[in-house]
């Protein structure tokens, strides 16, 4: 985790909530807890590349459009 991941920007609950999913329904199929699919939505904790690509795989969506540092 890096040490300004606080400037991530993250669109992960807009995304689930679109899919009609519930944090449980994610973590389920991403195979996390669901205390994990709070803490990334905020923002406590930056998912691994495996994890981001397993949920952009399920809410059908790339990385990007879940995750993206801030224009400068």
């Amino acid at each position: 985790m890096g040490k300004h991941h606080q400037n991530l920007l993250n669109n992960l609950e807009k995304f689930r909530k679109s899919a009609g999913l519930t944090q449980q329904d994610l973590s389920e199929s991403a195979e996390v807890s669901r205390k994990s699919i709070n803490a990334i939505e905020n923002g406590v904790y930056v998912p691994s590349t495996v994890l981001a690509l397993k949920i952009s795989k399920i809410l059908n969506c790339r990385i990007e459009d879940l995750f993206e540092l801030p224009k400068n």
